[in-house]
């Protein structure tokens, strides 16, 4: 079994003090939390800082933690001190359960414990197991460009199996209230806790992760949190600039459109795109659409044009 360095996985020294580590588990619990973080390990990052944190945040763990491994190093083959079974006595703190490494089980027990020392300092084990936590279910979901920008809460039921207290399997139809955050994104997961399976033995529930799904838009497009939207413009809007307003989900916005702008020019509003601590921004991509041809007087003023305006839109094109 591998030995684990706690103090390591949180980046602090053997002597750091219970509010240094405190404030280093926060600011990475925040880093690596899978419903917001963007690491590509986020998730098993996430749960090595929630084991280390278990262990070093309580003086009597830690205490009973720097006893047996102060001889070791992180990926060292370990095995528990002989009569460490007979010695320690454990009592559950709520339930680390399968979440937890194989060297946190086998040392602290399977289903997360809570350390005690007897008046000769030696530590003690309570064999009062508070259960095993459930497992954790996933489902999609899937929302409007709208709903991801402003957020909202969704109403939705699902039938799901749940375990009696005989271990009997049943089918639940649950009734869910989803808060949707505003500028979710694209696999964003949403979590509900305690919304999973049942414990076993007495164990807190699973939770429950929604996967977010954004539905396409007939106007926007998204590109992570960036969101883009096709512009049309007049050709003499194009040709002598304008003053327009722009519709993004947000409301609308004003943006001058340069003299002389082509089809396909492309112009950010910046921060205006999914919101967050990092918003995305707002892209407009400028179309020139002609006017319909209705009636000679419009037809006259294209044959003008053509006369007074010596262009060749095709003039750097190669042809063979």
């Amino acid at each position: 079994m591998e030995y684990k360095d706690y103090y390591k996985t949180l980046g602090v020294e053997r002597n750091a003090s219970a509010d240094e580590i405190k404030k280093v588990y926060r600011k990475l619990a925040r880093k690596y939390h899978p419903d917001v973080s963007k690491e590509a390990n986020a998730e098993e990052r996430f749960k090595e800082v929630q084991e280390a944190y278990e262990v070093l945040r309580d003086s009597e763990k830690r205490r009973a933690y720097d006893e047996l491994g102060s001889n070791w190093r992180a990926g060292q083959e370990f095995r528990p001190p002989p009569g460490w079974d007979r010695e320690v006595h454990f009592h559950s703190s709520g339930g680390a359960g399968s979440q937890f490494s194989d060297f946190f089980e086998q040392l602290f027990g399977a289903h997360g414990v809570d350390f005690g020392f007897d008046r000769a300092g030696g530590a003690r084990r309570d064999r009062h197991s508070q259960g095993r936590k459930g497992n954790d279910r996933e489902h999609a979901i899937t929302i409007s460009l709208e709903e991801a920008y402003r957020g909202g809460v969704r109403t939705i039921q699902l039938t799901m199996p749940r375990r009696d207290a005989r271990g009997r399997v049943s089918q639940d139809t649950r009734t869910l209230n989803v808060r949707i955050p505003p500028g979710v994104s694209n696999g964003q997961r949403i979590r509900l806790g305690g919304q999973g399976d049942a414990g076993a033995g007495g164990g807190r529930a699973g939770d429950l992760y929604f996967r977010v799904s954004i539905e396409p838009h007939r106007v926007y497009r998204l590109d992570g949190r960036n969101i883009e939207l096709d512009l049309p413009i007049s050709p003499w809007e194009a040709a002598l600039g304008a003053r327009i307003e722009v519709p993004t989900p947000g409301g609308r916005a004003a943006m001058t459109v340069p003299a002389g702008s082509q089809s396909g020019a492309r112009f950010r509003l910046k921060g205006r795109g999914l919101p967050g601590k990092e918003p995305g921004d707002f892209y407009v991509v400028l179309k020139i659409v002609n006017p319909p041809m209705e009636g000679q007087q419009v037809r006259e003023l294209y044959r003008r044009m053509a006369d007074a305006i010596d262009f060749d839109p095709r003039a750097n094109l190669e042809l063979p």
